[in-house]
């Protein structure tokens, strides 16, 4: 059995964007669709705004659609190639059922306006635009019910850097107008820095790291999060930090053994780490770390292999 999230716990304010990095298959776009039940979870409890929506029925989850929207990572596949923009963003409106055709005409307009499309465009189709614009489809189109929560995975990562910088900004804008709560996945730890309020590290389904944006960034605990951050592309020559390459195999994630799932790769393992799964435990105030050693051992140190 396949344990694509397992025991991961954290909870956002409103207004917050918590940021979600890891390596490709650590289960974080697996949790952002639990989040909003397009996987449903095996165990586990959800709450909104104080709401358990763990199980709920199909017309309730059809209210709670208006509240929670989802931003996918390809801005090509995720949109019909038959709707034009129009079609596109009116959509949800009429899914919704509660707007007349003048209302809608009027949200769509003003929602082409947000996300910074031209109106002559509104009759075009996806493939006639190009990615950016396509992205801001998918931004006004999980917009334009005024949610209160997004999950954005990996809004960007599909997109030349110039065009990054414009989305993640409009998504910032929207959010101080609208006072939006973001859960943002990416594997761009540099993108992730400036969005987030927070940042949760995930390994092979499991939170090894979770901690306030500078904290993270200014006192790192975790071995794997250090060579994460160890793998950024800094233009300054002297503030990039000695490149950490993890060496051995990844442990399966088909019934993973009770013990450290990173213990195979980290230069720090101790015997204790393959026979014990650690806790994630507070090693400062409001930082969280999943290693039994994290206060003995000095991570800044020389990487080395214990046996």
């Amino acid at each position: 059995m396949l344990h694509a999230v397992d025991n991961v716990s954290f909870s956002i304010n409103r207004g917050e964007t918590l940021g979600i990095v890891g390596e490709s298959g650590c289960g974080k776009s697996t949790l952002g669709r639990t989040l909003l039940h397009l996987h449903e979870s095996t165990a586990g409890t959800l709450y909104f705004k104080g709401e358990n929506i763990t199980h709920i029925n199909k017309r309730k989850l059809s209210t709670l659609r208006k509240e929670m929207q989802f931003i996918f990572q390809d801005p090509f596949s995720s949109l019909n190639p038959r709707f034009t923009v129009f079609q596109t963003l009116a959509e949800p409106l009429e899914i919704a059922g509660s707007y007349s055709k003048k209302e809608t005409e009027e949200k769509v307009y003003a929602m082409m306006d947000t996300v910074g499309l031209a109106k002559r465009l509104v009759n075009t189709y996806p493939h006639e635009l190009d990615g950016g614009r396509r992205q801001r489809i998918g931004i006004g189109r999980a917009m334009i019910l005024e949610p209160e929560f997004i999950v954005c995975d990996e809004p960007v990562s599909a997109l030349d850097v110039s065009i990054q910088a414009q989305i993640i900004n409009l998504l910032l804008d929207m959010q101080e107008e609208k006072k939006l709560t973001y859960v943002f996945i990416t594997h761009d730890l540099m993108v992730v820095k400036y969005i987030s309020t927070k940042i949760m590290v995930m390994y092979l389904g499991e939170v090894v790291e979770f901690a306030p944006t500078e904290e993270l960034f200014s006192a790192t605990w975790h071995p794997y999060t250090k060579a994460l951050l160890s793998a950024v592309p800094l233009p300054e020559v002297d503030a990039r930090p000695q490149r950490i390459v993890l060496e051995g195999e990844v442990t399966s994630p088909i019934d993973p053994p009770e013990c450290c799932r990173f213990c195979a790769r980290c230069p720090y393992a101790r015997e204790r780490c393959r026979k014990e799964a650690p806790p994630l435990a507070e090693a400062a105030p409001g930082h969280m770390v999943k290693c039994h050693f994290v206060k003995e051992i000095n991570f800044n140190k020389e990487n080395t292999k214990e046996v």
